[in-house]
């Protein structure tokens, strides 16, 4: 946690591959233990921003603080480092593994002084993840295999593989995409559950509804740039479409630090 209850804080980011200019002094507020949205159409510079913070593009410039300290992240292990996980869309599981042989996949435990004359510690891994599932309430065998899943069960998978490493900041990628009602209910139930244990949730979806649902402030991009930072609570559904459509520049006052 921060003195100020500031997780993450990203100002002025650019970001330009060759000529194109995918992103244009953009800046975001992440909180402590809050659900941000992030909104925008195709292009508008969704991805790229979130991969700046998950270590997968650098950013041209602008600063990244994560409670405070300004930080570089230059790599997915500099991120996971300052406590930031991912999941994207493409959920990258085994679909021939078990739940917990995804849940641990390459991060096994191992019986013996090394990975490479080491056994596997099965048992160790499986009684971890049955715990990891049960504490997260996700009614699934570690001993399934992934494949026999649903699409919300898969996802859901995912998030636990996610939090194995207990992160502060979360960045989900539509993680309720092409999922059934009932499926897309279960993850959002999780991520309510992830803010009250007080963990910081960046949430990418094109889903309003899902978004209003969950979410404490909606963040809106407009091919590049800021177009605002709605409260999700008294939004209206046009006003965001506004935004996305339309852009505005400037940010509301909910980007501010708090007090």
């Amino acid at each position: 946690m921060s003195t100020d209850g500031t997780a993450v804080e990203m100002r002025d980011i650019h970001k330009q591959f060759g000529e194109i200019i995918a992103l244009d002094g953009v800046d975001l507020t992440l909180r402590d233990g809050e659900v941000l949205g992030l909104v925008g159409d195709n292009g508008a510079g969704k991805s790229t921003l979130i991969k700046c913070l998950a270590g997968a593009h650098e950013p041209t410039s602008g600063t990244i603080r994560i409670r405070g300290e300004e930080v570089t992240i230059d790599s997915p292990r500099a991120a996971k480092d300052h406590g930031i996980e991912t999941t994207f869309q493409d959920l990258a599981l085994a679909p021939n593994l078990t739940v917990a042989q995804n849940i641990f996949l390459g991060r096994e435990k191992m019986i013996g002084p090394d990975r490479v004359f080491g056994l596997l510690n099965k048992s160790a891994m499986r009684e971890r993840a049955g715990e990891l599932l049960e504490d997260l309430n996700i009614d699934v065998s570690p001993d399934q295999t992934v494949g026999g899943l649903s699409g919300g069960q898969r996802q859901l998978v995912a998030v636990s593989r996610m939090l194995l490493s207990d992160p502060d900041i979360v960045i989900m990628d539509e993680p309720t995409s092409a999922l059934s009602v009932e499926g897309a209910d279960r993850v959002l139930e999780l991520i309510e559950r992830m803010r009250d244990r007080g963990i910081s949730v960046l949430l990418i979806s094109h889903n309003l509804e899902y978004l209003q649902r969950v979410a404490d402030r909606i963040k809106v991009l407009h091919q590049g740039h800021d177009a605002g930072v709605l409260d999700a609570d008294t939004v209206t559904r046009d006003e965001v479409v506004s935004r996305m459509v339309s852009g505005r520049s400037g940010v509301e006052e909910t980007e501010q630090q708090p007090a």
